[in-house]
């Protein structure tokens, strides 16, 4: 994309920031072709790839038809739980080099996060135009890599294991020019992404031919008797695919038979059954290989089982580093491991992934004693403790390190918690994500910090209050304001009791806890919670303190929520006053009254003071938190909206279109701030006569809002009275008035009968019921302004 032919402006997907290119780089990706063949697939097709021909076909049609395929596994007659080792990659990497050449580029994704996706597409910058990329940053190769692949189509990129579908939305709809083929272990989540193409196991067959072919070597004919030896050893395996291939590299490096093979496995681990479950079934090759493994180099056993407790790939061997006495012995030990297939080396070989399917055995094996941690899973610990910055801006390095921190977390044993250093990098970690604006996505960590708190210091300890406030706020920013409140009211309750009513941790609670009322649309609650909170702070805190500051705006948004804009304004007038005062005129707090008063301006009608506010939040905004920090984000929204308001949509449209698809990407799909841009998108494409695309637009935002924040909440009611003024606008009065009728009755009940927006509701209600009336009577109705209730988002 080009801003006035001179910047380029690409978001990369990462949900973190929209990246502005200099003019060269744009030029560059325009003009720099890929070479012939070229691609970064991780592994040629000289290798053994038996019984798949007939999904390689189906693949192959399924992309020439629509472009986009998720290669998925299913639970079917012999379940796999969800388990990786199927074989997708390996379908995925075999599909990649049969049909290159038919691709401009095929270019191979880590996309187990969105993080991994991003340094997948800047690495992609850095193979096409190396001598730019060695002068900026990931985030900037990653934008110009989408950027090259919009200019240049007839691509291959492929996503391997992809964790949440979601990650894919964005790349699917930005990205339209090529094939997307992605591997995943999950079957669920993509009906709105992709054609998916189940893969179960192999059949027996197929499964003897890979085992003999791996165990024996391809130019070996196998003999009858080796034959009935890899069929039951195969029977034993469960046919999966992963489990095949250790079993046959282990045998071909040790020169041990099949036959022999099946006896040490049930001197490891009982004999199964029928109905054998696969991650067993898997544990017993393992347990035989890392036996063989500890033999042969003791320390990679060790850096294996803390590998267990790690995010699967892209591991930095400098991270494993604490681990050996030097870089010798380290790579001697990684490379015993690699011998066997446990583990595997990117291209550059300065990461190493391990199978998530060995991790997910290896995390499960005993501790030798009941009081100590399971294997690996203190030098985890270790590990993320040495590696965790001593601040937060080191965002590389942070970024790096996130995918490990948090698979720590989530993988805490449940009778061994993690330790207060742990604990200290959890929160760092989470410290990190809240300087970001990406609070939401700090919810894992709080929740570890939360229970190592709980178990350590216990219930009401100040720390686990604190923690557990945190939890609620991450709640709260993900758009989950039911947990939100739960947790405030527990944590509030608590405060209470153990600190007293008037201490601050107290007051902080009291205020969040009304806020979150307040963002669930329960005003009746919120407003005297926060008049409480407020006359506590000036009483104890003072006037001008922080916290006091921000009860009062607290209190004014409360009162602009209910319609009281006399009681608001002024309000926020003071706050605003007194936060250029104490705080500084940049302050993110003086930043909030600003863009809180221009929003009451607003919605008294006063533009000619609302528009100059809101410009001056958005430009200090930008320079002191960001470009996509979630308030800048606001401020942008919120400015898009005064200009609607003011008439001006040539404006009004296109930052709108750009601040939705950053929340879309910050924030997620479904977050209440995603919706309120959905929301305003579709009015203004109303505005500007556009039906075809508001009355989607309304119609999916609408369903997002019933589903994420409740029948009744006051966006949802918005939204169900924004498209029943639509579907008036197109004339279809007949599913206008039955929405315009609930939407009326709802808003009685919810927000009282004298509410400025029930009384929008009961005037777009009569002027719907008129114009039915003209219509039967062949007459015109006289037009009466439905006002449009929506509220812009505001911050706290």
């Amino acid at each position: 994309m080009a801003v006035g032919g001179d910047v380029g402006v690409a978001i990369t997907g990462d949900g973190a920031r929209v990246v502005i290119l200099p003019a060269e780089a744009v030029r560059w990706a325009k003009e720099v072709d890929a070479p012939p063949g070229a691609g970064n697939l991780p592994g040629s097709t000289s290798g053994v790839f038996v019984g798949r021909q007939g999904e390689l076909a189906e693949l192959r049609r399924l992309l020439a038809t629509d472009g986009e395929a998720a290669v998925t596994q299913i639970s079917g007659v012999r379940a796999v739980h969800g388990l990786g080792g199927i074989g997708k990659s390996t379908l995925a990497l075999h599909y990649a080099h049969t049909y290159r050449r038919t691709y401009t580029l095929v270019w191979w994704i880590n996309a187990a996060s969105t993080e991994q996706i991003v340094t997948a597409l800047a690495a992609l910058a850095t193979r096409l135009c190396p001598q730019w990329a060695a002068t900026t940053g990931v985030q900037e190769r990653a934008a110009w890599a989408v950027l090259w692949l919009q200019w240049h189509p007839g691509w291959l990129l492929v996503f391997d294991n992809v964790e949440d579908p979601a990650d894919l939305r964005h790349y699917l709809g930005t990205l339209p020019d090529g094939h997307h083929l992605a591997t995943s272990r999950t079957a669920t989540g993509w009906h709105t992404i992709a054609a998916t193409m189940p893969l179960g196991l192999l059949d027996a067959d197929a499964a003897v031919i890979l085992l003999c072919t791996l165990a024996l070597g391809q130019e070996h004919a196998s003999t009858s008797e080796e034959r009935e030896d890899a069929a039951a050893l195969t029977a034993e395996l469960g046919y999966l695919p992963l489990a095949l291939e250790q079993a046959g590299a282990y045998l071909f490096e040790t020169g041990t038979s099949m036959a022999d093979y099946r006896v040490m496995l049930g001197q490891v681990m009982d004999t199964a059954a029928g109905g054998i479950d696969p991650e067993r079934t898997i544990a017993r090759i393992w347990q035989h290989t890392l036996t063989d493994v500890e033999r042969r180099n003791p320390q990679a056993v060790t850096l294996l089982h803390a590998m267990a407790w790690l995010a699967p790939d892209d591991i930095p061997r400098t991270f494993l580093a604490p681990l050996c006495p030097d870089p010798r012995s380290l790579g001697e030990a990684l490379g015993a491991l690699r011998a066997y297939n446990m583990i595997t080396y990117s291209a550059d070989r300065q990461n190493v992934s391990v199978h998530r399917l060995l991790q997910a055995v290896l995390r499960h094996r005993p501790a030798t004693d009941s009081d100590e941690y399971p294997p690996g899973r203190q030098d985890a610990e270790h590990l993320i403790q040495r590696a965790t910055p001593d601040g937060g801006t080191d965002t590389p390095r942070w970024e790096q390190l996130l995918p490990h921190v948090v698979a720590v977390a989530e993988s805490t044993p449940p009778h061994n918690p993690a330790s207060t250093e742990t604990a200290d990098a959890y929160r760092a970690a989470a410290h990190y994500l809240h300087d970001q604006g990406r609070d939401a996505h700090a919810i894992r960590l709080c929740r570890a910090v939360l229970a190592h708190n709980e178990q350590v210091l216990g219930d009401t300890h100040p720390d686990t209050l604190s923690s557990r406030n945190n939890l609620a706020g991450a709640y709260d920013s993900a758009g989950d304001t039911a947990r939100a409140i739960t947790l405030y009211e527990t944590t509030l309750a608590q405060c209470e009791q153990v600190l007293g009513d008037t201490h601050p941790h107290t007051l902080s609670g009291r205020n969040n806890l009304a806020y979150a009322y307040e963002s669930a649309g329960d005003l009746a609650r919120a407003i005297p919670l926060l008049e409480t909170t407020l006359a506590q702070c000036e009483q104890l805190l003072g006037d001008t303190h922080p916290q006091t500051l921000t009860s009062r705006n607290n209190l004014a948004s409360a009162y602009e929520s209910a319609g009281d804009l006399a009681r608001a304004i002024p309000l926020y007038e003071t706050t605003l006053a007194q936060c250029e005062q104490v705080l500084g005129d940049t302050h993110p707090r003086t930043l909030i009254g600003r863009n809180n008063l221009a929003s009451a301006y607003e919605s008294a009608g006063d533009l000619a003071r609302a528009i100059p506010l809101y410009e001056t939040t958005l430009a200090q905004r930008k320079q002191v938190l960001g470009d996509t920090h979630p308030q800048t984000l606001t401020s942008r929204n919120n400015l898009a909206h005064a200009y609607e308001s003011a008439g001006d949509l040539a404006r009004a449209i296109p930052l709108l279109e750009t601040t939705l698809a950053q929340r879309e990407q910050v924030l997620g799909d479904t977050h209440p701030d995603t919706l309120t841009s959905r929301n305003n998108l579709a009015y203004a494409y109303e505005s500007a006569g556009d039906l075809a695309r508001a009355i989607p637009l309304y119609e999916t935002t609408l369903t997002q809002c019933e589903q994420v924040l409740g029948d009744t909440h006051p966006h949802t009611l918005s939204g169900r009275n924004n498209l029943a003024y639509a579907y008036e606008s197109a004339g279809d009065l007949a599913r206008a008035i039955p929405l315009y009728e609930t939407t009326l009755a709802q808003r009685e009940q919810v927000l009282g009968d004298t509410h400025p927006d029930t009384l929008t509701s009961r005037n777009n209600l009569a002027h719907a019921r008129r114009a039915f009336q003209a219509v039967q009577q062949g007459s015109t109705a006289t037009p009466i302004d439905a006002v449009d209730p929506r509220r812009p988002s505001t911050t706290d």
